[in-house]
């Protein structure tokens, strides 16, 4: 059975999380309209920003971690900005592990809390964040028109201190 790693992304793994970005795009979890373009990394989200899991020499998943606003009085705060995990690889834990990940980078940081947003009709999602202590803060209702359906933007956080 192979084993599940996770790392900080490198900027070699570019070309891979930009074709797993794609492949994984889904209105059941995006916004914005499927990408196409072939450069992962920005100014403000480079390989640092991202953990990536491998499994079985696989890139399978990644997380993004970035600050929830650009504001000084918000810097004690993280956010996860982005989470996928290949098809192939769902239901072996890859998601789990890129949250704990995510919450040990946050307090390795020196965050006091971290954040998420989540649309309210993704319950798989909904069900690992709850089930690795986020809770929903807030909710928007029908703040997003998807596949001709209003869905919910679901605030979720939780402490890290």
């Amino acid at each position: 059975m192979p084993e599940l790693s996770i790392r900080t992304a490198r900027s070699g793994d570019e070309g891979e999380l930009a074709r797993l970005d794609r492949a994984t795009w889904s209105t059941l979890h995006a916004v914005t309209p499927q990408p196409s373009y072939d450069s992962f990394f920005s100014e403000r989200s480079g390989p640092r920003e991202h953990r990536v899991a491998e499994y079985g020499g696989r890139l399978v998943g990644y997380v993004r971690l970035g600050f929830a606003t650009e504001l000084p009085s918000n810097a004690h705060v993280r956010q996860i900005r982005g989470l996928a995990v290949a098809e192939e690889a769902r239901g072996l834990g890859v998601g789990r592990a890129l949250v704990r990940a995510a919450v040990a980078e946050a307090r390795e940081r020196g965050a006091r809390r971290i954040t998420l947003r989540v649309l309210g009709h993704n319950t798989a999602a909904r069900a690992l964040y709850e089930s690795e202590g986020f809770v929903v803060e807030g909710v928007q209702p029908g703040e997003f028109f998807l596949d001709g359906e209003y869905v919910d933007d679901v605030m979720m956080g939780r402490p890290l201190v």
